[in-house]
């Protein structure tokens, strides 16, 4: 195989390709998606079915109960498989096709593009990557020359922690010679080798009732241990090692003149190393379980979490050649460490050569003001097929 003409090939189409990666684009954000909306995120799985399987992909569906399927599509490679040891196959790309946003929110914020930039709910975060994924796969399918199967894993819960895409990640990571991970390119161009991890916790306290002005001594504020615990729980905040926490929701009471029975707290965990989760996790506990009030009751309940995304020495060696890939691309790429969790933390931990934010260029993700940087399409997808048909050389 010649893999300069392949490459040459495949990253001319992709440079054809802009208007309708931006039309396919339109069509998923303007389709309802949030977490939450189960018909919504398999609607926009309609969208990439339809997609890959109009360019000669297979594509696999694995049911989700709550949430949005998993879908896997997948491109065969045709030759000999040429493997390193006990070396995995699959060249993987990634991405999730839930949001964060409420039902409605393509209604009010339908899928627009002005000055060089695409507005609406997803574009970056990630309905972006997941477009290139799919035009990559595409171009991989008709040049042919990848040098070991492909497979584009499209899950449909990452916004609330993938509470079910997780055991499929996991599952495609074990089988995983490398992973891209499709999330927005930062806005500086970089990508992101390193992520925090995060544990998704609730708390909920049990008081006594009582009338505030007629029998106060009765009552157990379960709203004053609530105050007592979030002191607490906040000053297990350690800038200097990445540790942070923040009870970012709270709720509680009966009434303004009742002495409150119960409340309740969600607490945000955000850490660097692996080993500072059981550890921080373990003082929680005890903070919920210590009645800083006499007579109240708490428990801890978590609700979801994701690994951080470490490199590995094989990671790094990912890296390196996709910063040259993106060179060629025209693209001057650095490595940044971000403080938010992705589901590449998954796959890293399970020992899958990880790079993060491989995807086109955005910003202020999550916001009404998230946009995507158009031209940063082509050029985007030409350094991922590049280093799809790099992995050889890099030792990978």
């Amino acid at each position: 195989m010649n893999t300069e003409s392949t490459e040459a090939k495949i990253t001319a189409w992709l440079a054809t390709q802009q208007q309708a990666m931006v039309d396919t684009l339109e069509a998923m954000v303007n389709t309802d998606g949030g977490s939450y909306d189960k018909a919504g995120v398999d609607a926009v799985g309609v969208i990439v079915k339809t997609f890959c399987e109009s360019h000669g992909l297979a594509v696999e569906t694995v049911r989700g109960e709550k949430f949005g399927d998993c879908l896997r599509a997948v491109l065969p490679h045709e030759g000999t498989l040429r493997t390193r040891g006990n070396h995995a196959a699959n060249i993987v790309l990634m991405g999730h096709r839930d949001t964060v946003f409420p039902p409605g929110e393509p209604t009010r914020r339908p899928f627009t593009i002005r000055d060089g930039r695409a507005y609406g709910p997803g574009v970056a975060d990630m309905k972006a990557g997941l477009v290139m994924n799919m035009f990559v796969l595409a171009a991989f399918k008709k040049f042919g020359g990848a040098p070991g199967p492909m497979v584009g894993l499209f899950t449909g819960d990452e916004e609330i922690g993938s509470p079910e895409g997780r055991a499929v990640i996991e599952e495609e990571a074990r089988g995983a010679r490398v992973v891209f991970n499709s999330e927005p390119g930062r806005a500086t161009g970089n990508v992101v080798t390193g992520r925090k991890g995060g544990v998704f916790s609730m708390f909920e306290i049990e008081g006594k009732a009582s009338h505030s002005g007629g029998n106060f001594q009765a009552g157990i504020s379960a709203i004053g241990e609530l105050a007592a615990k979030i002191t607490a729980i906040h000053a297990l905040t350690d800038l200097e090692r990445g540790i942070t926490l923040n009870v970012g929701l709270v709720s509680g009471g009966q009434s303004v003149n009742t002495v409150a029975p119960s409340a309740t707290g969600q607490i945000d965990l955000r850490y660097v190393n692996p080993s500072d989760r059981d550890e921080v996790v373990a003082k929680l506990h005890e903070i919920v379980a210590t009645s800083y009030i006499s007579g109240t009751k708490a428990k801890l309940t978590i609700k979801g979490e994701f690994l951080p995304l470490t490199q590995d020495e094989a990671a790094k060696r990912l890296f390196t050649m996709y910063q040259g890939a993106a060179k060629d691309a025209g693209l001057d790429v650095k490595g940044e460490f971000s403080g938010g969790c992705a589901d590449s933390g998954f796959t890293a931990a399970q020992g899958a050569p990880t790079i993060c934010s491989v995807g086109p260029v955005g910003g202020l993700a999550h916001s009404p003001e998230e946009y995507l940087e158009v031209a940063s399409f082509v050029p985007r997808a030409q350094a991922l097929a590049r280093s799809v048909l790099r992995l050889e050389s890099a030792g990978l």
